[in-house]
């Protein structure tokens, strides 16, 4: 993966002082090369507000609103506690497995909060072909992916619980595990989720062609 990062001047200085120091060498975008064991997506801020029933309503994005991190122009700010960067990621090869992590808990000096966004994603032929940079692309026959395990999480960050769907591969069936207890689940019903944590597969060469067929 290709990590684009760019130092920002203070925002308080005066425009005149900022234009100056965007000039130097130490303000200017600079690229380096990063193996990853996950890729983290960050979930929009959840909007607070109800329905005319008073109704706390649960926001929803895609999940290629969020994969959108990934595609080489997306910009987003990350803060220090001295300083200000703005950083881009590009993907550069795709690996047989992918693992996403959904970046819902964000923790503070008292506590930790939950976004409870729902995100909606297909649980096949997801294609990735668009993060990865121009000059590999022609590199990868394959590219697209399809959901094998979804993690997800009910409840508070202090007090809340776990279920994890898993494909199995002989049957083409989905089953909720939950501690002891294994139930069969329709696969609509793993896009409702809150998901956390899920684990992509790579689609080989001979399950695109019976996919296609």
């Amino acid at each position: 993966m290709r990590i684009f990062t760019k130092k920002l001047p203070h925002p308080d200085l005066p425009a005149e002082e900022k234009a100056q120091l965007l000039q130097n060498t130490e303000y200017q975008e600079m690229m380096v090369e990063s193996t990853f064991m996950y890729l983290t997506l960050d979930l929009p801020t959840a909007p607070l507000y109800k329905d005319e029933k008073e109704q706390l309503i649960i926001p929803q994005v895609p999940l290629f609103s969020i994969l959108a991190k990934f595609n080489g122009a997306t910009e987003k700010e990350y803060k220090t506690y001295k300083e200000n960067f703005l950083k881009r990621f590009q993907l550069t090869k795709l690996p047989p497995y992918l693992i996403f992590c959904i970046k819902r808990f964000t923790k503070n000096n008292f506590f930790v909060e939950k976004n409870p966004t729902i995100v909606n994603f297909p649980i096949t032929n997801v294609d990735l072909r668009e993060y990865l940079s121009e000059e590999v692309q022609a590199a990868h026959t394959n590219t697209t992916y399809d959901l094998i395990a979804n993690i997800v999480h009910d409840g508070k960050p202090s007090e809340g619980s776990y279920r994890i769907h898993v494909l199995h591969h002989g049957t083409g069936k989905w089953y909720e595990l939950q501690d002891l207890q294994v139930t069969d689940i329709l696969p609509q019903m793993i896009t409702l989720s809150e998901a956390y944590i899920q684990i992509w597969k790579r689609r080989e060469e001979d399950e695109t062609n019976q996919q296609g067929a």
